[in-house]
C-alpha cells in the first residue's frame, strides 16, 4: 500500500508543482536573482506548496492518522503549519527576521511538547543523560539551526531537494521496525522527488523558505522521533544528513571568526563555491548526490556495525569531511593563480 500512496504522491507533486511553473497560476511569487544569487532571471518560488500539500493529503490517503500515530502527527502538524504559512509570507512580502525567528522557535517547542528531547545522547560506547533543562535547550537550538540551515543549503539547483530524497528514503529504511515513521518519511521523499523533476538543474521552479524550511523542521522532527523511539541513534540521522549540516554549520564558524555578520545573504558555503569556481550547477550537484549516498550508505551499515567499528567509521567521515574542506580551498588557490596568469 505504502508503494502505491508514495507512486501517488510521487505524480502529484509533479503535476502541481507542474502547475506553479505556469506564469498564470494563481500563486506566481518570483525568485529575482541578485547579487548574491547563483542563478539568472527570475523564477517561480512556490515549489515548497507543492511538496507540503501532495504530503499532506497523501498523509491523509495513507492512514497515517490513526490512534496509534495521532500523538506524533498532531504535534508534527502543530509545530510545521505556522511555519509553513510564515515562510510563505515571507516568500511573497519578505518579512522581519524576529517573526520567522518567533515562528522557529514555536515549531522547536512542539517537537519539545511532543518529548523529542535529546536525552539521552547516545555515541558509540557512550551515553550520556544530560540535565532536563539542558536537554530542552539543547534540543530547541538543534531545532532551529536545522530548519535555518536547511534554508541557507538551498541556493543551487536540485540540491534542497535530492538531499531530502535521499536523506528520507534512508530514514524510512533505517525505521521501518515503526511503519508510521517509515510511511511518513517515504511520502515526503516522493513529494520531493516530484518536485525534483523540475529542480533538477537547470531548474524551472524552486520550493522557496517555504519548502527548505518545512523540510528542515520535519528532518529535525524525524531525526528526533526515530532517536527517542530507539529506531537508531541521533548520531546516525546526523550523519545522513551531514553533507547539509557540515557545510552550514563550518561556513557559519568560519563567517563569525571572520567578524562577518552571518545573518546577511553571501555566496561562501562550499557547494556555492564550487559552482563559482566553474562547476556549474549540474556537475555540484551531482558531486553532492554521490556524497549523500555514500552518508546514506554509512547511516545503514552503521546499524550492524559493532561500536569499535561505528567509532572507526564517524572518524573517517571526519577525515573525508576535512579532506573535502581543504581541497575546495586548494581549488580556489590554483583558480586564483591560474587567473592571475
Amino acid at each position: 500500500m505504502i508503494v502505491l500512496i508514495s507512486l501517488i504522491t510521487f505524480l502529484s507533486a509533479c503535476g502541481l508543482t507542474s502547475y506553479f511553473c505556469r506564469p498564470n497560476t494563481k500563486l506566481w511569487v518570483i525568485d529575482h536573482a541578485s547579487s548574491r544569487s547563483l542563478h539568472e532571471g527570475a523564477i517561480p518560488r512556490t515549489g515548497g506548496l507543492a511538496i507540503l500539500a501532495t504530503g499532506f493529503i497523501c498523509i491523509e490517503l495513507s492512514g497515517l492518522i490513526l490512534p496509534s500515530s495521532s500523538t506524533h502527527l498532531s504535534f508534527l502538524i502543530l509545530g510545521l503549519s505556522p511555519l509553513a504559512v510564515v515562510s510563505f509570507l515571507d516568500d511573497c512580502y519578505q518579512l522581519p527576521v524576529k517573526w520567522r525567528l518567533l515562528t522557529q522557535v514555536w515549531s522547536a517547542f512542539a517537537l519539545i511538547a511532543a518529548g523529542y528531547i535529546i536525552d539521552p545522547l547516545e555515541l558509540p560506547n557512550l551515553v550520556f543523560h544530560l540535565y532536563k533543562p539542558l536537554a530542552v535547550i539543547a534540543t530547541l537550538l538543534a531545532s532551529v539551526w536545522m530548519i535555518n540551515l536547511y534554508n541557507f543549503m538551498d541556493g543551487m539547483d536540485g540540491f534542497a531537494g535530492g538531499m531530502a530524497v535521499i536523506g528520507f528514503i534512508t530514514l524510512a529504511w533505517l525505521g521501518w521496525a515503526e511503519p508510521d515513521f517509515a510511511n511518513l518519511c517515504l511520502i515526503v521523499a516522493a513529494a520531493s522527488a516530484g518536485f525534483l523533476v523540475y529542480n533538477f538543474p537547470p531548474a524551472k521552479i524552486f520550493m522557496g523558505d517555504v519548502g527548505s524550511t518545512s523540510l528542515g523542521f520535519l528532518v529535525a522532527a524525524c531525526s528526533l522521533w526515530g532517536s527517542k523511539t530507539g529506531l537508531f541513534p541521533l548520531w546516525i540521522a546526523i550523519l545522513v544528513f551531514s553533507p547539509f549540516i557540515v557545510d552550514a554549520t563550518v561556513t557559519l564558524l568560519r563567517r563569525l571568526f571572520r567578524g562577518e555578520k552571518v545573518w546577511e545573504p553571501h555566496r561562501s558555503h562550499y557547494y556555492q563555491r564550487l559552482v563559482l569556481l566553474g562547476w556549474g550547477h549540474r556537475k555540484t550537484v551531482l558531486a553532492e548526490y554521490v556524497l549523500m549516498l555514500a552518508c546514506a550508505g554509512s547511516a545503514v551499515l552503521a546499524m550492524r556495525l559493532s561500536p569499535t567499528g561505528q567509532t572507526g567509521l564517524i572518524i573517517v567521515w571526519v577525515l573525508i569531511y576535512s579532506v573535502l574542506i581543504w581541497g575546495v580551498g586548494l581549488l580556489e588557490r590554483q583558480h586564483a593563480t591560474v587567473s592571475a596568469l
